[in-house]
């Protein structure tokens, strides 16, 4: 491991990037791409090439990279044209460069000419001892030295996810998602072509690296179906591997095909091969960012028997036909646990499980039941709907024509504090007893534009908010068969 660790070093820890391909118009590649670097902060030094050496965002440019200091770069990123990356990766070489992302297209997704030039320039990168990501790809990034080396955006906020794509916008999607949710990324590589280094060897990577907690992954097809199977076994024997699969269809193949240049293989063989090595294998890009998202911050769960808690009743009832659906264990609700209930609510709640207070909770009542139920032996797992019910209506009451008289400003501002105080509860109680709490409500999407305090109470514990019930059971059972796959293997 600390051989791949050592390699790939120079592509999320460079020392210096050069920048080959810089252009003064902002719609280029090279113009965004130089951009990003510098807007986001990279922590290293950056050396634009120019031929015509003129002025780019205010800063002068390079002429060759022969300018360029031996030994102050040891990333190439290159948006310049196919024709010209041998020469200028050989000069990057000389100059200190131990590692190459080819952002240029025209190779193996173009035809057969395309195949042929890249071939080449694999070749001359072994040749060179440069690790070579692309061609064809869209960037990467690495939060640790807020580097942002892409030629789109977005920029997540750091976390305990890191990503590989075979494409570009897909990788982007999961981004996007770690910006609307605060869980955010270690790492994340489009690998284009994956000409040289493909999908296996960042698996390989990132189950190495300190810094990744979970990997996200999306791929259109497998060219060594062992070597990634053997590289997914054993990253998810440390951590958990999420994927997501293009060209399951005929017509997502023949889309595969001229997008990535990628032969997608047989999908009942590829779920085979994710049921062997332990991946959490999703269907969207929102599943799998909810699945990576929660299993990099929360315990898993013991096993299936679940219990749903809500505020509202039909919630709960489509969230029980959810576990079923899912395979997990919706418990008969304890006598002891229906016992505590009973003296802290009236008597019209639920009585069963889902656990539906019918409006009848107080101001500790509900914190203080995720306190009895995360404790519970019979319970490995809690779906907890409804939060920021309160918040919504405190909106309401502080943006009418009565706020802030009549009471209302005292109201509005204590059901903030309330969601919010039951988004950290959760939180809490499931790092204490090492048991998963995963909060839903459709009221995540509000709070992008008031300011939801319950939701916004999950992001500030660290975790994700989910936008509906389903969507929780569906990551739940992913961990329940993370869980049980482990158990088989004795990890």
């Amino acid at each position: 491991m600390s051989d791949v660790l050592e390699r790939l070093r120079p592509l999320f820890y460079p020392r210096g990037v050069i920048m080959t391909g810089v252009a003064s118009h902002p719609g280029k590649f090279g113009a965004v791409a130089y951009h990003n670097l510098l807007r986001f902060g990279y922590q290293g030094e950056v050396f634009p090439i120019k031929p015509d050496g003129a002025e780019v965002l205010g800063r002068p440019t390079l002429r060759d990279v022969a300018d360029v200091p031996r030994g102050a770069a040891d990333l190439v990123f290159m948006c310049t044209p196919a024709g010209a990356n041998p020469a200028l990766l050989r000069a990057c070489a000389e100059r200190g460069v131990r590692a190459a992302y080819v952002a240029s297209g025209g190779y193996g997704e173009a035809g057969e000419d395309g195949r042929v030039l890249e071939r080449e320039l694999v070749a001359l990168a072994d040749e060179l001892g440069v690790a070579l990501v692309g061609p064809n790809g869209q960037g990467l990034v690495s939060t640790a030295v807020s580097m942002c080396a892409q030629i789109a955006a977005p920029y997540p906020p750091p976390g305990p996810i890191s990503m590989v794509s075979q494409s570009g916008n897909i990788g982007s999607s999961f981004m996007n998602h770690g910006c609307m949710t605060g869980v955010g990324f270690a790492k994340g590589v489009s690998c284009g072509n994956a000409a040289q280094l493909g999908l296996a060897d960042f698996i390989d990577y990132y189950a190495a690296d300190p810094e990744t907690r979970a990997t996200l992954a999306y791929l259109e097809g497998v060219d060594d179906g062992r070597r990634f199977l053997e590289a997914a076994r054993a990253h998810s024997l440390r951590k958990p591997l999420v994927v997501v699969r293009g060209g399951v269809t005929a017509a997502g193949q023949r889309a595969a095909s001229s997008h990535t240049g990628s032969l997608a293989s047989d999908d009942a063989i590829f779920s085979g091969v994710c049921r062997q090595a332990g991946i959490a294998r999703c269907e969207t890009v929102e599943e799998a960012y909810e699945t990576a998202a929660t299993l990099a911050t929360q315990p898993l769960p013991r096993g299936p028997r679940t219990l749903v808690f809500t505020v509202a009743g039909g919630w709960g009832v489509l969230t029980a036909d959810a576990c079923v659906q899912e395979g997990l264990e919706l418990i008969p609700l304890p006598d002891d646990l229906r016992a505590q209930i009973d003296a802290m609510v009236p008597s019209r709640w639920s009585r069963g499980n889902p656990v539906d207070l019918a409006g009848g909770e107080t101001r500790d009542t509900i914190s203080e039941l995720l306190e009895k139920m995360a404790a519970h032996p019979d319970v490995d797992a809690i779906v907890y709907l409804g939060i920021g019910i309160q918040a919504a209506q405190g909106h309401a009451f502080a943006s009418g024509p009565f706020f802030p008289d009549h009471g209302l400003e005292r109201v509005a501002g204590f059901h903030a504090r309330q969601d919010r105080r039951y988004a950290l509860a959760a939180a809490e109680v499931s790092e204490r007893h090492g048991k998963p709490v995963l909060v839903a409500t459709d009221l995540t999407h509000t709070d992008r534009h008031y300011g939801n305090a319950g939701p916004l109470g999950v992001t500030e514990s660290g975790r994700v908010p989910f936008a509906s019930g389903h969507r929780a059971v569906r990551v739940l059972g992913h961990m329940v068969r993370r869980r049980l796959w482990l158990q088989r293997r004795g990890a």
